[in-house]
């Protein structure tokens, strides 16, 4: 199957799945979840922007970095650019922070919400060199794109 018909697949189950859900931690959680199952990518998971800095939110892998200053690494610079990176080698990205030495390449996509707001990062990160292109870049914008109208100003929010 490709890339393509895989991220309309998981399209369909994020509508699915979270059909009314409002929360973005529920959100965050169970996209990390469906795209770590179905991809199998290294580390799939958010940063959330909290002052000038990102702090990590839900996500599935090993051990994330904690805190990133926005002007640091892939995350940060995709926050402070506030469009998609995508990175064939990460070892080449000039201030690349290293959480885990095992990831070599990523993607990392900026959250909004509907006010134009950046409200999180969204980052995959795959051992294998090369892995993101442009069939990653259209599925998962379009994933976080249905995030926009979450419920961003309350910690938790009520199922409608």
């Amino acid at each position: 199957m490709s890339r393509t018909a895989l991220y309309d697949a998981l399209f369909t189950e994020v509508k699915s799945v979270l059909d009314g859900e409002t929360d973005p931690i529920i959100w965050m959680s169970t996209v990390s979840c469906l795209i770590k199952q179905r991809f199998g990518f290294y580390w799939v998971g958010f940063y959330r922007r909290v002052g000038n800095e990102l702090l990590v939110g839900p996500y599935q892998g090993t051990l994330g970095c904690i805190r990133i200053p926005l002007n640091k690494g892939v995350c940060g610079a995709c926050a402070s650019r506030r469009e998609t990176i995508v990175v064939l080698d990460v070892h080449q990205f000039p201030g690349h922070i290293a959480c885990d030495p095992r990831s070599n390449s990523e993607i990392v996509l900026p959250v909004f919400d509907s006010t134009g707001s950046l409200r999180a990062v969204f980052d995959l990160d795959s051992e294998q060199y090369g892995d993101f292109g442009d069939p990653d870049r259209q599925g998962l914008e379009r994933v976080v794109a249905e995030m926009r109208e979450l419920d961003w100003t309350r910690e938790s929010s009520p199922k409608t």
